[in-house]
């Protein structure tokens, strides 16, 4: 399997993501998805072969189609092609990417964030109906290529195996592409590759080439200033300053500072040299942030769509995967209130027409926070025992809050064509089936430890949003730290034998 097209990451140094918890792989584009497409569109082969089984009524009409899933940026260089199979001699076929929201009823490259390549005359379009001259027509028996350079922000296109140069530059940043390909006549499919075989183009070639610009940019780069200007321990204080600061956490930042000036000046040494404060505009920004971080980690979702929405209106439309999974953590928490107030209830009760859990030895933690807007006062879970047709009442009514939400989550997001967003609607929908989703192999959704990575996303989209780092930078020195051994191990040097992650997380078995 030729896999080289997948990424450089590796070898390329890149804009630190977004820093979670969670370390898995972006999905790879697999196969064209059988929903995310126009109808008039067949999908066979495994997904991998799509035919025009109608034929388009207007001049501007065509059929489209997009990969199931993203190009991940992660990849450095992402590379696809496809196969040309047309009855005639004239194909009208159009070879890209777009956005997920990108209609589908025309050719890619005709709508706004749409990019392609158009065979009927080698034109290609970059987010408009208007094209330029840029390679050969193609048609029956062509392999064309699509490449997305994501370091550059370049595009480029290939036919039969032959580069035919840069296409695009300055690729927009702010939303995930996917392959597309579309077409106009009745009959003509498209065979693509993923990857899963080996490539007519020379993608190895260009990955070495990629490498060793990136080398050589490295080796002139100027390293005289990358020492820094203080001493050891005070660079440590610097990073856990700046690490509090950018969690927002602005009164332990402002005590850890003090207690550094504190200690230097006790001891006569500049250890606070390294320590700075923010100015008031930063506390301020950072107190938000906080705030919103807080909400999520307490379970209020509510209020931290709230306050998103008041401070930085911009972060959730332009970040609609975090979005989602706000809304996905509120019918999460909403089941978790109700089966509170179910193993609190001290009076029996028939099963409830949902399946949720009334009591039990494996019901919830009731020492967790409930959600104010649908449970009420009830911070005093002992009162409960001569307060049971009041907890049947609030267990009622937020049944009902918790079914026509989840109706609402579903009316918003069933028609998505992801499939990641669509298997965690199933999950988390399915949490209601259950008599006790502790039990179920769906509890792992249920844990609180489930609102950190949501949290933590959300805080560095704001910082992107307000131009700031996605991570700390004491983030940042563990995860090039552990790059850097794992290189050193594959090699057998000094760090073969290194694990960072699991000396780190060695005495702390919650991790």
């Amino acid at each position: 399997m030729n896999t080289s097209h997948r990424g450089i990451t590796q070898d390329v140094i890149e804009r630190a993501p977004p820093f979670t918890v969670d370390d898995s792989v972006s999905q790879l584009p697999s196969r064209w998805s059988d929903i995310d497409k126009w109808a008039g569109l067949e999908i066979t082969g495994d997904g991998l072969h799509v035919r025009l089984t109608g034929s388009s009524k207007g001049t501007d009409e065509a059929a489209a189609v997009r990969a199931d899933h993203p190009m991940p940026r992660e990849c450095g260089i992402y590379y696809y092609e496809t196969t040309i199979h047309s009855r005639g001699k004239e194909a009208l076929i159009g070879i890209g990417f777009s956005a997920r929201k990108v209609i589908l009823n025309k050719l890619p490259g005709w709508e706004e964030h749409s990019w392609a390549y158009h065979s009927d005359d080698g034109y290609i379009f970059r987010c408009t109906p208007s094209g330029r001259d840029y390679g050969p027509r193609f048609a029956n028996g062509d392999v064309i290529g699509c490449g997305v350079n994501f370091r550059t922000g370049s595009a480029f296109f290939t036919k039969n195996g032959v580069n035919l140069g840069t296409a695009f530059n300055d690729i927009g940043r702010d939303k995930p592409y996917y392959p597309s390909v579309g077409m106009k006549k009745a009959g003509d499919y498209l065979q693509v590759n993923f990857g899963d075989k080996p490539f007519v183009f020379d993608i190895d070639g260009m990955m070495r080439d990629e490498k060793a610009i990136i080398r050589e940019e490295i080796s002139k780069a100027n390293t005289s200033t990358l020492h820094s200007p203080f001493d050891e321990s005070a660079l440590i204080q610097e990073l856990i300053a700046q690490f509090l600061a950018h969690d927002g956490y602005v009164e332990t930042a402002k005590a850890f500072a003090e207690e550094v000036r504190d200690e230097s000046r006790l001891l006569k040494t500049n250890i606070s040299q390294g320590v700075r404060g923010n100015d008031p505009e930063e506390d301020v920004d950072a107190i938000h942030r906080q705030q919103i971080r807080a909400s999520i980690l307490e379970g209020d979702i509510d209020q931290a769509l709230k306050l998103t929405s008041a401070y930085y209106p911009s972060v959730l439309r332009d970040n609609e995967n975090i979005y989602f999974k706000l809304r996905c953590r509120k019918f999460i928490e909403m089941i978790r209130t109700c089966s509170m107030l179910s193993s609190a209830s001290t009076f029996p009760r028939k099963p409830a027409p949902n399946g949720f859990s009334r009591k039990g030895k494996n019901a919830l933690p009731q020492e967790m926070d409930v959600d104010s807007h649908f449970s009420g006062d009830t911070d005093n879970w002992d009162s409960m025992d001569t307060e049971g047709s009041d907890t049947n009442a609030k267990y009622s009514s937020l049944t009902r809050e918790t079914i026509e939400y989840g109706q609402e989550l579903n009316s918003e997001f069933s028609s998505d064509p992801r499939r990641e967003v669509q298997k965690a609607l199933q999950d988390t929908f399915a949490l209601i089936a259950y008599t006790d989703a502790t039990q179920s192999n769906l509890a792992s959704l249920l844990e609180v430890s489930g609102r950190v990575p949501v949290a933590e996303e959300l805080n560095s989209a704001i910082l992107v949003s307000l131009g700031k780092s996605s991570s700390a930078a004491l983030e940042r020195v563990y995860k090039q730290s552990e790059a850097l051994v794992s290189e050193l191990s594959n090699s057998g040097g000094a760090g073969a034998f290194i694990n960072i992650r699991e000396d780190i997380l060695r005495d702390d078995p919650s991790r």
